[in-house]
């Protein structure tokens, strides 16, 4: 990867390698769970485990389970080593035992579903793929009748064994005692030194045990991801699944190859979704909804019929039914814009709630305050909400109308119906139903002469 992180921690989706593969494997509701780590893998730990600490989860909030068992593989010497330093904590021989690869994030549950039964009756079972490109995979080999007799590490394999199209994806199922006893045999007799699991086939045809195999569906399915380029193009396999799901569920992509789903995202019938749109985290969206192009939506409902125009950013919030939102307008976390709240180009909002039919429609800053309902607030306000030392809140009322370029400098409230002229800086509460001032003298200079260069 040339990179300073361990490979599994490398985003596919926004969620690590690792955490697409903890949640496939929690899916099966398995009784115990183990993450063999060796080179770097301390910073694995430390990721998973800051996660939990904060709240966030790397794996799909979808999938709760057991916790993980972490262990530590001092030598890297291969995947059969990499197992059999895992199964002491495995405490049945009659477990059937899932390994997966933390860098393999696409296999779905169905597959994983059909391997497990079948090695229900104790055969061991292998998950393999036919491919365009078998470059770099162990090749399936099979005897004249199609049974399967053992895999061959392509570093290992003939010319002939090399046009085999057919490849292991280092998916297998065994009965744990099985597994105890051959990778206990396991010998490094292969060009790179090391305990190839792959090598427990043999064995097990050597011990009579039937070796069945499952075909997946989908080349991408098993792809392992090696180098950024292989990351990227799963990233692309990824979001296209992500791209349909929502298809499938009413909403209409104006370019499934142009859009970004790095969280869950659930929609209302007949939302449109225009290109370049980033969501990330958990993002509702109502019935009729559009998003504009370019916008980053993130950990936020949206209500039915809202408008969110082109360029916006918005996070942590609420939108209600029918609102409108940008273009270039932030809404920031903590903010909740209710029914039909008008939020336009270049406004910010931030930790705010504006009520049913306000406006904020051009160049100004709402930040730690409470909007009534029907209030207009004109071009260019600012609620001055930081001393350099503590937040203070804004009150304004319902119907009251803000003239443009007017500082509210918190804490202040401004009555109901009350109405501030244009270019005031008011420090003080504004009375209801009344027309607030606060401008300096007007002064003109007829003899003043503009510097020059």
């Amino acid at each position: 990867m040339v990179s300073a992180w361990p490979k599994v921690l490398h985003a596919l989706g926004g969620k690590p390698l690792l955490g697409h593969v903890i949640a496939v494997a929690r899916a099966l509701r398995p009784s115990a769970l183990h993450v063999v780590y060796g080179h770097g893998g301390e910073a694995v730990r430390a990721c998973f485990a800051k996660a939990a600490l904060c709240g966030d989860d790397l794996c799909g909030n979808d999938t709760p389970g057991v916790p993980i068992r972490w262990v530590h593989q001092t030598e890297q010497r291969g995947t059969g080593h990499a197992v059999r330093e895992a199964l002491p904590g495995v405490r049945s021989d009659d477990t059937s035992v899932v390994v997966l690869n933390g860098d393999v994030p696409l296999v779905s549950p169905a597959t994983l579903l059909e391997a497990v039964a079948a090695a229900a009756e104790g055969a061991l079972t292998v998950v393999t793929a036919e491919v365009r490109d078998a470059t770099g995979y162990g090749r399936i080999l099979r005897d004249g009748s199609g049974r399967m007799i053992g895999i061959r590490e392509e570093k290992d394999a003939s010319d002939e064994e090399r046009r085999i199209n057919e490849i292991n994806s280092g998916i297998m199922v065994g009965r744990c005692g099985h597994l105890r006893r051959w990778l206990a045999a396991l010998q490094p007799n292969n060009e790179q030194g090391e305990l190839y699991l792959t090598d427990a086939i043999e064995a097990a045809i050597s011990d009579k045990v039937p070796v069945a195999t499952v075909l997946s569906p989908d080349e991408a399915e098993i792809a392992g991801v090696n180098d950024r380029v292989q990351l990227a193009q799963l990233e692309r396999v990824y979001q296209l699944r992500k791209a349909q799901e929502l298809m499938y569920r009413g909403a209409t992509i104006a370019d499934p190859a142009r859009i970004d789903i790095r969280g869950n995202v659930n929609v209302g019938q007949d939302v449109f979704i225009d290109v370049n749109v980033v969501f990330e985290g958990d993002v509702e969206i109502g019935a009729g909804s559009t998003i504009g192009p370019n916008c980053l939506i993130k950990q936020s409902s949206i209500g039915p019929a809202v408008e969110v125009l082109a360029n916006s950013i918005i996070e942590s919030a609420v939108v209600a039914a029918r609102a409108r939102v940008g273009p270039f307008a932030r809404v920031r976390p903590e903010s909740v814009l209710e029914e039909g709240v008008h939020v336009g180009n270049f406004v910010e909002v931030k930790k705010s709630t504006l009520a049913r039919g306000s406006k904020v429609n051009h160049l100004s800053y709402v930040g730690d305050a409470q909007v009534g309902a029907r209030v207009n607030i004109g071009a260019g306000t600012i609620t001055c909400n930081y001393d350099g030392a503590k937040k203070h809140r804004t009150i304004i009322e319902d119907d009251a109308f803000i003239g443009s370029g007017t500082e509210l400098v918190a804490p202040i409230t401004v009555g109901a119906h009350a109405t501030i002229g244009a270019g005031s800086t008011l420090s003080r509460d504004a009375p209801q139903n009344a027309l607030t001032v606060n401008r300096a003298p007007v002064r003109s200079v007829s003899d003043w002469q503009r510097p020059k260069k």
